[in-house]
């Protein structure tokens, strides 16, 4: 088994930070107005689609903004969390 490199690690990040924010900012041009439940299982939909798992308070935190009608915002900070 090799090592994960901390290179390969960001790499990694990177691209998880990258499909994430391609979902997010689809459903934040789509879902102007939806009901949170829409928000949610879009949300929930696309991330399984990329192959990503994220913790229930970044859904929360996504759904919330997304409702709350924000434009388009940097999810990095969320994942960090």
């Amino acid at each position: 088994m090799t090592e994960q490199t901390s290179a390969d690690k960001a790499a990694e990040h990177s691209a998880k930070v990258e499909a994430v924010q391609a979902v997010v900012d689809r459903i934040t041009s789509w879902q102007d107005g939806a009901a949170e439940e829409v928000v949610r299982a879009e949300l929930l939909e696309g991330l399984s689609r990329v192959d990503v798992n994220v913790p229930v308070t970044f859904v929360d935190e996504v759904v919330r903004r997304v409702r709350a009608n924000t434009e388009h915002f940097d999810v990095a900070p969320l994942l960090e969390h």
